[in-house]
């Protein structure tokens, strides 16, 4: 069926409206995803429904965890397409009604992913767990106090790994380099880097744990991703994950698609250094998420290599003593399902959390733990509420003496877009107290017998009534539900579990850099993008023009004060006259493409024509004929220079 379908989209992709989705296509494919639900939506709204438009905007936003959005576009395919829609949109379907509150529609369509794969897990799970929702919601195994960090912002942060007292995670804020200012495609946020935090462990326990100033490693950092950093308990070894970045350029696969790869650094005069890439690492997948056993002899990591269960899986390694490293293996059931796994912390017990989709669970990506023993887990336990909810819950890490820790989430009531939460786990302690009356006269009854007895039948406490026929059972533990027997009351305990709102998707994927950047010339500061090309005698936005105007569209979007001037120049065939009329008609396309795009006119100061007055090579009237079509398409171009405005845009003289 994954295979029809993907036959039937590309087909579809070069009908009618295929011209004016070259540019969405093309950011899509690249996982810029913020800009292609802007580019499909633009399409949609001039007619095309086709099924890959509807579902490359149900994507766009699925994976930007827009999930209002999502939902959308997906019901929209569903009522058009429901008969070719494989079980993939059929999940993600699911997973965003979950998301947005809509749990008995989210379970109808999870359930009919058996429909299409009768050995579906994600399906059969519900159909033997059809109390989850309820049971996940209500968990009630340990009492948490909950705080969003001091230290978020309103970019991605999320992470991390606790060492000592320290904790290690990743950010997108800007810090003022000009590497901080290169946007990375997916969400049009800058590029990760790691951090490391001191907690502040002198805080109140039933208020939240804190952590101070963080300190960016510019060791590690490159202008690219760096992320999930973990170390070994003598704190000289460091396994984390970066884009596959040569220090030059970045590698990528046949499609020239960029993956992530785990490397290792060790610690040397306070600095990490000596940085190496794993060796079973590839230019083909992603392999990234690293995490260490409890003994330090095992690396899991996650990984979308060819082969595997779901989207990713979580797999390990043996680290040998001499610095090698064993076969890899995946984890496989229970562990992996056919979704996404990720984010795996072992705690020094042996115990595995991890992040899934795959898993039932109260939305997008929830945690869960697993024992493990040997090489056998047991079967994954949801953490349930008040840590997991409806949209993505992720990296949980715990102290050694199980005390504190902390996640990543999403939760509506952040300050950004992913949010580090501390927790702190404490005994929950309350007061069951009440009168005792007679039952006929309703009078109270003093020195009465008051016993209180646990969920399990056992007595937990006893006392008699005061003068009034009062009692008051002092600092009894919430984790059970009491009854008071000397009352025909059931007094039971109303501590409330909140279900809080939630989380992120980390999908280990790649990325190519929006390279918009100035550079200073004799005559003003340049936006640079690849050159956009006209075909001979026309002024028409070609559909690679479109994609590389876009360039243009996003700079101007994260810097509203910018004002620019538009050049544009043909080549030399063709009267002086004739070409500066061609080229002025080229400079207005531009011109009206960008304001098409929601950029006002008045920030647009000038669109002129120069004709072939400005050529750059000797392909002039009097060598025309010599030239060839791609020495001529070199003068057929546009510039953008900068009026004014643009701090928020790094500057090159490269």
């Amino acid at each position: 069926m994954r295979k029809v379908l993907l036959f039937y989209l590309l087909v579809i992709s070069f009908s009618g409206f295929s011209q004016r989705r070259y540019a969405a296509d093309r950011y899509f494919n690249e996982y810029a995803y913020k800009k292609s639900a802007e580019l499909y939506e633009v399409i949609y709204n001039k007619g095309d429904e086709s099924m890959l438009v509807l579902s490359r905007l149900g994507d766009s936003n699925y994976y930007n965890t827009n999930t209002s959005e999502a939902e959308k576009w997906y019901r929209l395919l569903f009522e058009k397409y429901k008969e070719n829609i494989s079980s993939e949109y059929m999940f993600r379907f699911a997973q965003t009604l979950k998301s947005n509150g809509k749990i008995e529609e989210s379970d109808k369509w999870l359930g009919k992913l058996k429909e299409i794969n009768k050995g579906d897990s994600r399906a059969i799970e519900l159909e033997n767990n059809q109390d989850y929702f309820v049971k996940y919601s209500n968990k009630k195994k340990t009492y948490v106090s909950i705080q969003n960090l001091n230290i978020n912002t309103k970019y991605s942060d999320f992470g991390g790994y606790i060492h000592g007292n320290e904790l290690y995670f990743a950010s997108t804020k800007p810090e003022g380099s000009k590497f901080d200012k290169k946007l990375y495609k997916w969400n049009e946020q800058p590029f990760l880097n790691i951090y490391k935090a001191e907690a502040d462990l002198s805080n109140d326990i039933e208020k939240g744990l804190q952590v101070n100033e963080s300190e960016k490693l510019p060791s590690l950092n490159t202008r690219y991703h760096e992320s999930n950093a973990v170390i070994t308990s003598d704190g000289k070894t460091m396994y984390f994950t970066r884009d596959n970045y040569d220090g030059d350029k970045l590698e990528g696969d046949k499609n020239r698609v960029t993956h992530l790869k785990i490397y290792k650094a060790s610690l040397i005069n306070n600095s990490w250094d000596d940085i190496e890439e794993l060796p079973f690492n590839s230019n083909e997948y992603s392999c990234g998420h690293p995490a260490l056993s409890a003994d330090e002899k095992t690396l899991y990591f996650v990984s979308d290599m060819s082969g595997g269960i779901g989207a990713t899986d979580i797999y390990k390694v043996s680290i040998i003593d001499n610095g090698g490293y064993g076969k890899v293996e995946n984890l496989g059931r229970p562990i992996n399902t056919e979704g996404r796994e990720m984010f795996p912390h072992i705690d020094n017990e042996n115990t595995m959390y991890f992040a899934s989709d795959g898993h039932l669970g109260l939305g997008a990506l929830d945690i869960f733990e697993a024992k493990i023993s040997g090489d056998e887990f047991t079967e994954p336990v949801n953490l349930g509420a008040p840590v997991n909810g409806p949209r993505d819950d992720f990296s949980f890490v715990i102290s050694e003496d199980k005390s504190y820790g902390y996640f990543s989430s999403n939760r509506k009531g952040g300050k950004g877009d992913d949010d580090i939460y501390s927790f702190v786990i404490y005994r929950c302690k309350e007061d069951i107290g009440g009168v005792v009356t007679d039952v006929n006269s309703g009078e109270p009854i003093p020195g009465a017998t008051v016993r209180l007895i646990d969920e399990n039948g056992a007595p937990v406490s006893e006392q008699k009534t005061q003068a009034d026929g009062k009692y008051n059972f002092k600092d009894i533990d919430c984790e059970n539900n009491f009854t008071v027997t000397a009352s025909k009351d059931d007094y039971r305990n109303d501590q409330k579990d909140t279900a809080t709102e939630d989380i992120n998707k980390k999908q280990i994927q790649t990325d190519l850099a929006l390279e918009s950047l100035i550079v200073q010339t004799e005559e003003a500061a340049q936006i640079v993008i690849n050159p956009i090309y006209f075909n001979f005698d026309l002024f028409d936005i070609r559909e690679d023009a479109e994609y590389e105007l876009e360039h243009i569209v996003s700079v101007m979007k994260n810097n509203p004060d910018m004002v620019i001037k538009i050049e544009s120049h043909t080549d030399s065939r063709g009267t002086k006259q004739y070409n500066r009329i061609l080229s002025d008609n080229r400079a207005k396309s531009t011109r009206d493409y960008i304001i098409s795009r929601g950029i006002a006119a008045e920030r647009i100061e000038s669109a002129i024509g120069y004709g072939e007055d400005r050529l750059l090579n000797k392909c002039n009237d009097a060598n025309q004929r010599k030239c060839s079509e791609e020495e001529h398409q070199k003068n057929r171009r546009s510039y953008f220079y900068i009026v004014k405005g643009g701090k928020n845009i790094s500057s090159s003289n490269q």
